[in-house]
C-alpha cells in the first residue's frame, strides 16, 4: 500500500470505520494509518492483534472497540469513545456489512430484519451518530460502502441488493440535508472483492471464471484496490463532490 497517493489533509484527521479489524476494512484501516490519521475502528470480536499489527506497520496505533453494529446504542457510544479519544470524528466509513446468501421463498421475517440491521440500519444510524460532531467541526466526509450487486440485478441474496439500493438512495437524501454543513456524503461500489470469507464460502472456480468475462480490466480486485478510492472521498481532493456512488470494481457496470 506504499504506492498509495498522500492527502495532506487527512494527518490528524479523526476516522471511524465500521468492520475495520478485517476484509476490506482493514485494509481501510491500514491505508488511513498511513496517511497519519487517528483511526478508530469497531469489530465484533477481539482486534487488539490486528491493532498490534498495524502499530508495528505503520508506527500509527489504531482504536479497536468491540462493537455489534447492529446494537444502536453500543454504536453510539463506540463514537462516542472514539471522538473522546481522537476528537470528533470528521470522516466515518461505513464499511461493515453481510452478504450471506439466501433464497427469496425461504426469507422469513427475521431474516430480513437481520440483514437490514447490519446493511442499512446501522449505516443509518452510524451517520446520525457523526453528524453533530461534524457540524461543531465545521465540516467531514461521510463514505457510505454500497456494492455493484444491485446495479448488476443479481439474483441469490435479494435482502442484500435492496440494501445496497437503500444506501445509494440514503447516501443522496443525506447529501443534500446536510451540505449547508459542509459535510460530504457519498457512497463507493466495489465490485466483487475477493476477501477471505469471499474466497472460502463463494467464490467458486466457475463463478470466478464467469465474472471475470465482465470485467475490462482482467484481474479479480483484493481488499486494497478499494483504498485508493476512499481516501480520495475522504480527503478534501474531492471536496466538490457528494451525493455521488464511485464505482470500484474493474470495469463491470457502467454508471452515468
Amino acid at each position: 500500500m506504499s504506492d498509495s497517493a498522500i492527502y495532506p489533509d487527512l494527518s490528524g484527521a479523526s476516522v471511524f470505520i465500521t468492520g475495520g479489524g478485517s476484509g476490506i476494512g482493514a485494509s481501510l484501516t491500514e491505508g488511513f494509518l498511513r496517511q497519519g490519521a487517528k483511526v478508530a475502528f469497531v469489530q465484533r470480536s477481539d482486534a487488539s492483534a490486528f491493532a498490534d499489527e498495524m502499530e508495528a506497520a505503520t508506527g500509527n496505533r489504531p482504536l479497536s472497540l468491540l462493537c455489534d453494529i447492529t446494537d444502536t446504542d453500543r454504536l453510539r457510544t463506540a463514537i462516542a469513545e472514539a471522538s473522546d479519544a481522537h476528537g470528533p470524528v470528521t470522516i466515518m466509513v461505513n464499511n461493515a456489512a453481510n452478504d450471506k446468501r439466501h433464497n427469496t421463498l425461504e426469507v422469513d421475517e427475521a431474516f430480513w430484519d437481520w440483514s437490514q440491521a447490519i446493511n442499512l440500519k446501522a449505516y443509518f444510524f452510524g451517520c446520525q451518530a457523526v453528524i453533530g460532531g461534524m457540524r461543531a467541526a465545521g465540516g467531514g466526509s461521510i463514505i457510505n460502502m454500497s456494492s455493484i450487486s444491485y446495479m448488476m440485478g443479481n439474483a441469490g441474496y435479494p435482502a442484500y441488493t435492496a440494501a445496497n439500493g437503500a444506501i445509494t438512495a440514503l447516501t443522496r437524501s443525506l447529501a443534500r440535508e446536510f451540505g449547508p454543513d459542509r459535510i460530504r456524503v457519498n457512497a463507493l461500489a466495489p465490485g466483487w472483492v475477493l476477501t477471505e470469507k469471499q474466497l472460502e464460502m463463494w467464490a467458486s472456480p466457475e463463478d470466478l471464471a464467469a465474472h471475470m468475462k465482465r470485467m475490462c480490466l482482467k484481474e479479480h480486485l483484493k481488499p486494497e484496490d478499494i483504498v485508493g478510492g476512499t481516501l480520495f472521498l475522504a480527503s478534501r481532493a474531492s471536496k466538490a463532490m457528494t451525493g455521488q456512488t464511485m464505482v470500484i470494481d474493474g470495469g463491470v457496470v457502467t454508471t452515468g
